[in-house]
């Protein structure tokens, strides 16, 4: 069985992997380990909890899945980075871990690129400047950001905590009609219980942190499923 392992810090929304696994007929095992550290969406403690030391930590706790590829789950903590860090980011995850890696930030902009998608809405959980910088990440992939929106949420654990309405809120009211797709870039946000209903809202491709996380690692597993409960990402072929 095709196995991809996620680094997940703290705690918020992981119960979407085991989701996941679920929706995708249990043919793949998405195990979870967790790293540790302040969950605050402010970019010191966000370059600390992306740390090389960190993952390499949580590389090691996955080991025992013996994973055919490694993704570190969390946008902010990836971003944070800028483009050239945070492809050091995954390359130093690669060499601790053994295995093809990456990181949710890459995925949004492999996942936008395999979509075709020119230009987004972000609707973002984060404060201000956090969100400002993924929209800077975004471009640099080659992302035209039509608009922009941040929540001003503080910590993970309150994303965590946000409804499926007020998920399908935050994702609809931040559409932009020139967008191709609205990106809502948190991994401490459940989503994929709510992806098929905001993109029937919408009329158009939703991105979500940990949609794109989990088919980043089938990606670099080299195997992506088609799946009618995923989002538009999961059934473009």
């Amino acid at each position: 069985m095709p196995t991809v392992g996620f680094i997940y810090p703290d705690h918020a929304a992981e119960d979407d992997y085991p989701f996941a696994e679920r929706l995708l007929g249990y043919r793949f095992s998405l195990p979870v380990e967790h790293i540790y550290g302040t969950d605050l969406h402010a970019v010191p403690e966000l370059l600390d909890l992306g740390s090389e030391q960190r993952l390499a930590d949580g590389a090691a706790l996955l080991a025992k899945h013996e994973p055919d590829a490694v993704v570190w789950a969390c946008t902010s903590g990836s971003f944070v980075y800028r483009w050239g860090g945070a492809h050091e980011q995954v390359e130093k995850l690669a060499a601790a871990a053994g295995k093809p890696a990456s990181s949710t930030s890459f995925a949004f902009v492999r996942a936008a690129e395999r979509l075709g998608l020119k230009r987004v809405a972000v609707a973002a959980s984060y404060p201000d400047d956090v969100a400002t910088l993924f929209v800077e990440f975004l471009a640099r992939g080659g992302i035209e950001i039509v608009a922009m929106s941040s929540e001003g949420i503080d910590t993970a654990a309150e994303v965590g905590r946000l409804s499926p309405g007020a998920v399908i809120d935050l994702a609809v009211g931040h559409d932009h009609p020139d967008a191709d797709a609205v990106l809502i870039p948190d991994t401490a946000m459940r989503t994929l219980g709510v992806l098929e209903t905001i993109e029937e809202r919408l009329g158009k491709p939703v991105l979500t942190a940990n949609q794109v996380t989990i088919w980043e690692g089938l990606r670099l597993a080299g195997d992506v499923p088609e799946s009618g409960q995923l989002g538009a990402l999961f059934r473009w072929r």
